[in-house]
């Protein structure tokens, strides 16, 4: 029997550039198949935030001592989104809505700077609009920035209250008109 010539080969079929890659797409797309089959098979469950008792927040507050500027009544399809109350030397009050055009809307007050409020909520290119609003809450003054995000301001106490949104501007001079510090349930 004669034995074939060592051919100095390492192995049955050539490896090369092009068969790696190939090898690394089968790879990617056997990946891809595996993630979608076990997908379509899985259900995903929505995720739905705990609702926010906002009355009974605003009541909390008010029984601390803390004067909040609130909506008695939110317009039609507003929902609160998220609220936090932050007590201390500082207290800081934050509430954020879904409005009814799907855009997000709140009220952030705080004893800090005007501008501070601004920057963080809004955005530094913030701007006066030129327009006004006097309520029973205050004086307050519009603003407007780069990107139709629109903003009310004024002071309560040693307070900055600051109202904003990215949706409606004529909606938000709406709810700023419907702000209220009087106690809840009078």
């Amino acid at each position: 029997m004669s034995q074939a010539p060592e051919t100095g080969r390492p192995g049955r079929y050539e490896r090369s550039f092009g068969g790696l890659i190939g090898s690394m797409i089968v790879l990617v797309l056997v990946v891809f198949g595996i993630v979608i089959f076990r997908g379509s098979f899985r259900d995903t469950p929505e995720f739905q935030p705990a609702d926010v008792d906002y009355p009974a927040l605003i009541a909390s507050i008010q029984e601390l001592g803390f004067t909040p500027v609130y909506a008695p009544e939110l317009p039609a399809g507003w929902k609160v989104k998220d609220a936090s109350f932050v007590q201390g030397d500082r207290p800081a009050l934050d509430v954020v809505f879904s409005t009814d055009d799907g855009h997000t809307a709140g009220i952030h007050q705080e004893d800090t700077s005007e501008k501070d409020l601004l920057d963080t909520y809004v955005g530094e290119e913030a701007s006066e609009s030129g327009a006004t609003l006097t309520t029973p809450v205050g004086t307050w003054t519009g603003w407007k920035d780069t990107d139709s995000d629109h903003a009310w301001t004024t002071s309560v106490g040693d307070d900055t209250v600051l109202v904003f949104s990215s949706g409606d501007a004529d909606a938000l001079r709406s709810f700023v008109q419907t702000l209220t510090t009087d106690p809840i349930g009078s």
